[in-house]
């Protein structure tokens, strides 16, 4: 992918900065790495803990496409994302490295990387750039939080860059681009997604915000929507929420 690429030493946030792109008229694609950034957040406006020798990085795209096609490239992140770690890890660790729905990594269950996915417009109009987020935890990672957390260090896997990250990202997302603009699209995309998933067939809770509800991982809906089968035999279909593993969470 041939991607201009814009370092920071330090930086706000790299998504704000992909914003910043945006309301210039700049065309995509273009990277965005940060060694540190002052205000990292995450999903539902949460802080993301930035620190130095992790990779923190924004993919900013102009796909100008329709608000359900730039959804769908949060998960060619996550495929992206997953392959990228797969390719810096030695085989043995490979198997255990799982996406959660939405937009999560895991490494037995832990969380080793996570993804934020912004945009431009309003609904129903054309989305003319998308911001994909995105921090790995290559040295360290946090602790304390309701879900586990690793990084590769702690799995045995010192020395990886942010640089190291950056050129397996960028290669990996130049694949999974091409898929999801191919002829299968989409559902190119949700297959192999499902192929990588954690916890199909298990059961789990989903944190909304209105509450929470538990039943049966089924898979992902044509639109990239959590099929959770409910203990009354119902199918609910969650367009957005938090996936906890294992007992109900209170």
């Amino acid at each position: 992918m041939t991607a201009d690429i814009r370092r920071f030493d330090e930086i706000d946030s790299t998504n704000e900065e992909a914003r910043r792109l945006g309301d210039a008229g700049q065309e995509g694609p273009v990277w965005i790495v940060a060694a540190r950034q002052t205000a990292g957040r995450g999903r539902r406006g949460r802080a993301w803990e930035s620190p130095t020798g992790n990779f923190m990085g924004t993919l900013y795209l102009t796909p100008r496409c329709g608000p359900r096609e730039a959804g769908e490239l949060s998960f060619v992140a996550a495929l992206a994302v997953h392959d990228a770690v797969a390719s810096l890890l030695p085989p043995p660790l490979r198997p255990a490295l799982r996406l959660k729905w939405p937009n999560d990594l895991l490494h037995e269950r832990a969380k080793l990387a996570g993804i934020l996915l912004e945009s431009s417009g309003v609904a129903g109009a054309e989305v003319a750039w998308v911001a994909i987020g995105m921090g790995v935890n290559l040295a360290v990672h946090p602790e304390g939080l309701e879900y586990p957390a690793t990084s590769l260090a702690a799995m045995g896997v010192p020395g990886v860059t942010p640089d190291d990250a950056l050129k397996a990202l960028d290669a990996s997302f130049e694949h999974w681009l091409a898929v999801w603009r191919g002829v299968q699209g989409f559902a190119a995309i949700r297959e192999a997604w499902l192929k990588r998933a954690e916890g199909i067939g298990c059961s789990i809770t989903v944190r909304l915000s209105a509450g929470n509800i538990e039943g049966t991982f089924e898979g992902l809906a044509p639109d990239g929507g959590l099929q959770l089968r409910l203990p009354d035999g119902r199918l609910e279909l969650v367009s957005a929420g938090d996936v906890f593993f294992g007992p109900p969470v209170q």
